[in-house]
């Protein structure tokens, strides 16, 4: 199934948005709740899959919806469409958190990529959104975002979003070793595998994680600096606690502030 040819602009700095320019009758499809705003002509739907040629028929639409039930993703595609019967009309789609958006090309990639599992935004309608297993027990269980993969398949665009900043590697045969939770993308030209990190000693105190993700190969592989899972946790051990009482850094000012201020 030929994708959608859509046009689209990236607006934005760390809170990046992509504006899609749609064609009468083009269609472009998102996770849900990632659209920011659409103007008049637009339509959407949410429907059970994605609407490419792979997923066709009650079997297939049933067989795509458990996958993504897999990766914890809603079961629901919204399809978004321009109904207007002459002119061009845009829709808007928005990171849930602080990064970048990266745009691909599939038809200029194989018509395949590999990213983790919740970077996927959206994408030109006829784009296949699917989950790819790891072979290797050992990637399963200790690969940090888990032994499933977001497998996106098309000849159009998609977008993709990560935290932080996005560093793009391009291997030529050479292996770079990479922290589980950095890992956004890579092209399925590039062998994923996970390794021990170092001795014991290293594994247990050396603040890196027990295990690092092993790239070997040829073809292109993008990072993010600061993974959401991090940053998530970083939020967390800071927030205030049942008592009241926040903790972490700055705690003996943080304490003289309280007092001053009544609490």
């Amino acid at each position: 199934m030929k994708c959608h040819e859509v046009d689209y602009t990236i607006v934005g700095d760390d809170m990046q948005m992509v504006m899609v320019e749609l064609d009468p009758g083009e269609t472009v499809i998102a996770e849900a709740g990632a659209m920011n705003f659409m103007e008049d002509g637009i339509q959407f739907e949410a429907r059970m899959g994605d609407g490419s040629a792979a997923e066709q028929g009650v079997m297939g639409k049933l067989f795509a919806v458990g996958k993504r039930a897999l990766t914890g993703e809603s079961i629901f595609i919204t399809h978004f469409s321009n109904r207007h019967p002459t002119a061009k009309r845009q829709v808007a789609f928005a990171a849930p958190y602080p990064g970048k958006i990266i745009p691909m090309n599939l038809a200029k990639m194989g018509g395949e990529i590999l990213c983790e599992k919740d970077a996927f935004l959206c994408a030109a309608y006829g784009t296949s959104v699917g989950i790819a297993f790891q072979r290797k027990l050992g990637t399963g269980f200790f690969g940090g975002e888990g032994f499933i993969l977001q497998r996106l398949r098309g000849d159009g665009m998609v977008f993709v979003h990560a935290c932080g900043c996005i560093v793009e590697r391009e291997l030529k045969g050479e292996t770079l070793r990479v922290d589980t939770g950095c890992l956004v993308a890579f092209e399925p030209t590039v062998e994923y595998s996970i390794e021990r990190a170092g001795n014991l000693k290293s594994m247990f105190f050396g603040g890196e994680g027990m295990f690092l993700a092993t790239l070997r190969g040829h073809g292109r592989v993008w990072l993010q600096s600061l993974p959401f899972s991090r940053l998530a946790d970083r939020i967390l051990a800071h927030a205030p606690s049942a008592g009241g009482e926040a903790k972490g850094e700055g705690s003996v000012l943080g304490g003289l502030g309280r007092m001053l201020s009544g609490d």
